[in-house]
């Protein structure tokens, strides 16, 4: 077994130590924030066995050691070897059940086969995992229950029992969220805040159309709530993703946008639900001619890597549980840990997009890159957010209803340039829809838009 550890080299869960130092004691700490693992002190970074010299009472005084330099104390396993006539020990440690593990006052997590220093946000993280709680679920500094909007936490409580995955029943909503912990102590938490505040809190999502990485042709920074900024979001990257209309020989044209609409939703869900709202970074999203790339502060939480999340069955650990579970109960996400699993499903009908997920700056980029053919017979998108629409295309209410369904979160204005019908008409196309229960307005009157029911 010894053998086949030395063969193996050093990974997530091993090291190779020629002697028993201070870095080997920090090496341990790495392992206890992490899953655990063993150091092979007597064995060489090469994987050479060069043997340790043990006195009679080395492994308690190296015992002693390291519960001394670490806190909490970890109290590790230790057994001598001896392999080609050479004693090497292997000092074990389990992953810590209570987090973080420091040495000296420095913390240390393990990634890949190296040490790596953690930050005050990651040390942060790193307990509040392991209590099994998360930041936003903490009242919300100097916060008050006059600062939430009662139209935006009406509007959740009607969501949640419209979706059926949690009855709240007819309880008045500040009690219906009280009992979803969304108001803790008497204070909204920081998911309240960033869900329902009258006045948002400013971590924004800044879009721009580029042209060149130097030349923007639109830009548009988003500072809501978090329902409301992602539609509006949505909205913006809708209008300038090209589409192409297919004719099948049916009565109306088919649609077919240059990228799959849910993946990007998908993704731009990702970067909202579980960004680091610590960090005081935008959301960044980058329209290219033939990319869309959506960054979000924070790498992957909970030890998640980049090659786990690129596999059907990865493990998701959340960093804001309420923010994540708020959308899940107004069913904007299916399921925890499924964003980047129906990301590639509705890829499937897209071969010509590629999908890339990386950790880079402190964050998760995520970008759609498209093959220069797929622009052949593409109308070339919708130029100023409005322009360019489907000129005498709508001619009923059916028609409209239509619209609004493959475009949801249009308003008055944009609906009468994609369509080319006069206001008069529109408004009162529009009245008909609502009266029957076909479509609703969603967001504030300068806003928002209308989407079908």
């Amino acid at each position: 077994m010894i053998q086949q550890w030395i063969d193996a080299g050093e990974t997530q869960t091993q090291e190779f130590k020629s002697s028993f130092d201070k870095a080997c004691i920090e090496t341990l700490v790495a392992f206890a924030n992490a899953k655990g693992g063993h150091v092979l002190v007597g064995v060489t970074d090469q994987g050479t066995v060069q043997g340790t010299t043990l006195g009679k009472e080395s492994l308690n005084e190296w015992l002693v050691q390291i519960k001394s330099a670490t806190s909490p104390s970890i109290i590790p396993e230790l057994e001598a070897f001896s392999v080609n006539g050479k004693t090497l020990v292997v000092i074990s440690v389990a992953e810590f059940p209570v987090k973080p593990v420091s040495t000296k006052g420095r913390y240390y997590k393990r990634v890949s086969n190296t040490n790596q220093a953690l930050n005050a946000n990651e040390i942060s993280d790193l307990y509040m995992q392991s209590l099994q709680i998360s930041w936003d679920a903490y009242p919300a500094h100097n916060a008050h229950l006059q600062d939430l909007s009662m139209v935006k936490v009406d509007q959740f409580v009607q969501q949640v029992n419209a979706g059926g995955r949690f009855a709240l029943g007819t309880t008045d909503s500040l009690t219906a969220v009280q009992k979803l912990n969304y108001i803790s102590q008497g204070q909204p938490t920081w998911a309240a805040m960033l869900l329902f505040a009258k006045e948002p809190l400013r971590h924004n999502i800044h879009i721009g159309r580029f042209k060149t990485p130097s030349l923007i042709i639109d830009d548009r920074q988003i500072t809501d709530t978090l329902f409301e900024a992602v539609d509006q979001a949505m909205r913006f990257i809708v209008s300038y993703v090209p589409v192409a209309f297919e004719i099948t020989g049916a009565v109306h044209r088919k649609e077919r946008f240059a990228y799959p609409l849910a993946a990007l939703r998908e993704a731009l869900l990702n970067a909202v639900v579980h960004r680091d709202y610590k960090d005081g970074s935008d959301i960044q999203v980058k329209i290219f001619d033939n990319s869309i790339s959506i960054f979000s502060s924070g790498t992957f939480y909970g030890g998640l890597t980049v090659a786990e999340v690129q596999v059907d069955n990865y493990r998701s650990s959340l960093r804001n549980k309420l923010v994540a579970e708020a959308f899940y109960l107004t069913t904007g996400i299916e399921k925890y840990g499924s964003g980047f699993i129906r990301i590639r499903k509705a890829l499937q009908d897209y071969p010509e997009v590629h999908f890339d997920i990386a950790e880079k700056f402190g964050g998760v980029m995520a970008t759609f890159t498209k093959s220069k053919s797929q622009d052949e017979g593409v109308s070339g998108g919708v130029s100023g957010g409005v322009s360019g629409g489907v000129s005498g295309g709508v001619k009923n209410t059916e028609d409209l209803s239509r619209l609004i369904a493959t475009k949801p979160g249009m308003n008055t204005a944009a609906l009468i340039v994609q369509s080319g019908v006069t206001q008069r008409t529109i408004e009162r196309w529009l009245k008909q829809l609502k009266d029957q229960g076909k479509i609703e307005f969603r967001g504030a009157p300068k806003t928002g838009g209308y989407f079908p029911l």
